[in-house]
């Protein structure tokens, strides 16, 4: 008889029931992870609607989380029982073409964990031996499910590679504030962050951004930007909301010569106008990123681990396993909650 555990599963589209299911058997290279938390990410949203791996219902979600190593494949040695750790999400065959090339993340057969298999919204989940990071003593299993976000941000800053001393603009105070203090990190200057949400970029201000402009206080934050670098525009433009307006925006601030970097995930038939003439005379660029893979994860557990990114400004609650449906709603209603942890092991909802 198969053993049980207690999991939220994405039955339908807006349809989460929290219910028995069977606990995951793990295969020879595989290890089995009792979750101490999750972090909601906008994806699980999107699962839940319907807009992204509808195809895959049902299916247990969540993909930012930390835990406790219950059970090991035979062929596992390099981490074992007991061992504090998160996983790296991001699973692609290693052989194709995109894989020997350092770019996993555009493997033919690339899934992800709790997005396009079963996820972390429950007392176990399986993943690979070899994708698995254990958690330095110092790090909280709260820090421990924030890897995977802080990952994606360091993915982007790579991509767009910003020089010393350039000017970036963020579009978003979301995982902005995170791209924001990559680029202080990275010794940019002027910082400059643009959003809706004072809290937000408040938070933003004191990870080192240099200037914050809310949108609802500014009429044309194209024209703000512009003054804030001499007219030109800036070097970098991050866009990290995901809509047609604020790409076009970010295209519109960006200096010629400059690069955009593209993170926010826009619809399928979300669309941007681009002059040609903008590539050719003003010679502007466009990187895109989509996840943090590979070695973002070990760096993004360095640089929390000795205090460049301090996460924890951002937390906002932790809520038992039952409640995230609920959980995924208040997220929408209330734009001053940022990460809402999600547990097994927990009771009742505490607020951080």
């Amino acid at each position: 008889m198969a053993r049980m555990m207690k999991a939220a599963v994405f039955e339908a589209i807006k349809k989460i029931v929290v219910k028995e299911v069977p606990i995951p058997e793990i295969g020879p290279d595989e290890v089995l992870i009792k979750v101490k938390y999750t972090g909601i990410c906008g994806t699980d949203w999107s699962i839940y609607n319907g807009w992204y791996s509808a195809d895959k219902l049902p299916m247990i979600a969540g993909h930012e989380f930390s835990g406790v190593i219950a059970e090991t494949g035979k062929n596992v040695t390099r981490v074992k029982t007991g061992d504090r750790v998160t996983a790296d999400i991001n699973m692609s065959c290693g052989t194709c073409f995109y894989c020997m090339n350092g770019a996993s993340l555009q493997c033919p057969n690339f899934t992800q964990l709790g997005i396009h298999t079963d996820g972390s919204f429950a007392e176990y989940v399986k993943a690979p031996a070899r994708l698995v990071h254990v958690l330095p003593d110092k790090l909280s299993f709260e820090e421990g499910a924030f890897i995977e976000p802080v990952s994606c941000c360091i993915h982007a800053a790579k991509a767009m590679n910003a020089k010393l001393a350039s000017s970036v603009a963020v579009i978003g105070c979301g995982l902005g504030v995170l791209h924001a203090r990559m680029a202080v990190l990275r010794a940019c200057a002027p910082v400059i962050v643009i959003g809706d949400n004072k809290k937000r970029l408040n938070i933003a201000k004191q990870m080192g951004a240099d200037v914050i402009i809310n949108i609802n206080e500014v009429a044309d934050p194209v024209a703000e930007v512009k003054k804030l670098t001499g007219g030109r525009g800036a070097d970098y433009v991050i866009e990290a909301v995901g809509k047609p307006k604020t790409y076009q925006q970010a295209w519109d601030m960006l200096r010629p010569g400059g690069t955009l970097d593209a993170f926010g995930i826009a619809g399928d038939g979300d669309y941007m106008q681009i002059r040609p003439l903008d590539f050719v005379l003003g010679e502007k660029k466009i990187t895109g990123s989509c996840a943090g893979a590979g070695p973002d994860w070990p760096e993004s557990i360095t640089l929390i681990e000795n205090g460049r990114i301090d996460p924890k400004p951002l937390f906002s609650m932790k809520v038992p396993l039952e409640d995230l449906e609920w959980a995924l709603h208040e997220l929408r209603r209330d734009p001053d909650l940022f990460k809402i942890f999600v547990s097994p092991e927990i009771s009742k909802r505490e607020v951080l």
